[in-house]
């Protein structure tokens, strides 16, 4: 079994072209990481943080999973990742800003949406996708005759807001944000169009920000 050559390729560019002309600044992240924001984003190989936001070595903090979820606080033992990463960013990386990225055409998404008795996404997908049963709940509240393209865009938008939600259920992060010294941003990126647009915490719309 070989390696795939497109990563060694890869990485050969990533080292003549990325690497050895930061090679002194790479060498000072051996003394630790100093990002000033945590971005929450979808696994979905079409949305990468870094590069939508033209974010280099050691500038913004990554954690990505299905649909860009975080869970509620729930100290029960059990093995959170999610929860450890932000956990990480808040209380050893203090970051200013936390960031929940969502994008369109979202697979996990359209998974909790259209979810249905019997239905299975995958034994893994199903009880985590479920987290953004609120934006489901919100979707049929909102749009109950809307069309599934509507139907989608507001579930990735509700998803959004619960995940924001849900990280302020954590007494780190809940005490920070009363200190005032952490941000919570929502953020949607449209992968077809290029499109960043920003959640207005006061009307739950989500603005398109200038290009």
């Amino acid at each position: 079994m070989n390696f795939p050559q497109s990563l060694i390729d890869g990485y050969q560019t990533f080292r003549k072209e990325q690497y050895e002309p930061l090679a002194k600044r790479y060498a000072t992240f051996a003394e630790g990481q100093n990002p000033d924001t945590l971005v929450i984003a979808c696994a979905d190989s079409r949305v990468d943080p870094t590069t939508i936001f033209t974010a280099g070595p050691g500038e913004i903090f990554v954690m990505r999973n299905v649909a860009a979820l975080v869970p509620p606080y729930q100290p029960d033992g059990g093995l959170h990742g999610a929860s450890a990463g932000l956990e990480f960013a808040v209380t050893a990386l203090n970051v200013s800003n936390i960031v929940v990225m969502g994008h369109g055409l979202c697979g996990g998404v359209n998974a909790c949406l259209s979810k249905t008795e019997g239905s299975s996404a995958g034994e893994f997908i199903d009880p985590w996708v479920e987290l953004a049963a609120p934006a489901r709940a919100a979707v049929n509240r909102e749009l109950p005759d809307g069309n599934p393209e509507q139907r989608q865009r507001l579930g990735e938008y509700r998803t959004i807001q619960v995940s924001l939600d849900n990280i302020r259920t954590f007494p780190f992060v809940a005490n920070r944000l009363e200190k005032g010294d952490l941000s919570l941003f929502g953020v949607w990126y449209s992968v077809y169009e290029g499109d960043l647009r920003l959640l207005d915490p006061d009307t739950g719309d989500f603005n398109l920000l200038d290009a």
